[in-house]
């Protein structure tokens, strides 16, 4: 038998018990991907990660939802960055290698910020459903919406749903007929309905109010904190051409009670930069 030591932390969280949550193994040498899996369908977080060596940066970090492992994704960099930091004593920025590539993340105290994984021009297509068919699976009508929705890809490619005002985005209601959303390029059935509630003014960021659908287990599931998705709305401003450089603040989580603030900026040259604070909450060991 093993024992294997684990943090509980909450990303994009400004209070204790906001945030999107995630379990961190510090040390997943010894585990095989069944048993990586197997923890993390025990903790039943949207995602748990495991700590690993890595000859290309500070650490090797693998990523697993209850159901598959993941190429990248934004809450589990951040939070596991925070992890790395304490065990390594690596200072305020470290690169972590990722399934999609490393990426580099730095730190202002327990603000910790990624670059997307992005290789290259954003990746972008659109999505052939018509629109107004898209508006009434996500409940809303075609008039709330402020663009077509279109396939956006920095890390992992996702479906962006501009509407036209934060009253939309609440309104919005997934149901039964979600079944024919149409999937990602990894066979993911996902939504991310976003709204401008103010544009950035001099050194002020934009204010921008988001949530994320997806399809878990044939139910319609709410995240709390999506820094992929984040990432990709920096995609979207590129790719629809908006002034550069940009700074908004995302609030989401509002409607699963646990509200999450993501900080988005896109550099000059297309970068996208995500971040968020870390918060610990707790500690301990598994024995398998």
């Amino acid at each position: 038998m093993a024992t294997y030591a684990f943090r509980l932390l909450n990303v994009f969280a400004e209070s204790t018990f906001g945030g999107n949550q995630l379990c961190v193994f510090e040390d997943g040498r010894g585990l095989d991907d069944a048993s990586m899996l197997a923890l993390t369908l025990q903790f039943n977080l949207s995602e748990t990660t495991f700590i690993l060596p890595s000859d290309q940066a500070d650490a090797r970090v693998r990523i697993f939802t209850p159901g598959y492992e993941m190429r990248f994704a934004g809450h589990p960099t951040l939070g596991t960055s925070q992890v790395v930091r304490a065990l390594r004593g690596t200072g305020q920025s470290l690169k972590l290698e990722f399934l999609a590539g490393v990426v580099p993340v730095w730190a202002q105290d327990d603000v910790w910020t990624f670059t997307a994984p992005q290789d290259g021009p954003v990746k972008h297509r659109a999505e052939p459903t018509p629109a107004a068919e898209l508006a009434v699976m996500l409940g809303l009508r075609e008039d709330d919406l402020l663009d077509t929705p279109r396939w956006i890809d920095t890390g992992a490619d996702q479906l962006l749903v501009p509407v036209r005002s934060a009253d939309a985005v609440r309104r919005a209601a997934p149901g039964a007929s979600f079944d024919a959303w149409p999937a990602s390029s990894l066979g993911r059935k996902t939504a991310y309905v976003f709204a401008f509630e103010q544009e950035p003014a001099g050194d002020q960021p934009g204010q921008v109010l988001a949530r994320y659908f997806f399809s878990k287990g044939g139910a319609v599931v709410e995240d709390p904190g999506t820094g992929s998705a984040c990432a990709n709305l920096g995609g979207w401003l590129v790719q629809q051409g908006r002034t550069l450089p940009a700074s908004y603040r995302v609030s989401q989580g509002e409607a699963v009670g646990r509200p999450c603030t993501l900080r988005l900026h896109v550099t000059e040259d297309q970068q996208v930069q995500v971040g968020g604070r870390v918060i610990e909450i707790g500690r301990g060991t598994v024995t398998i």
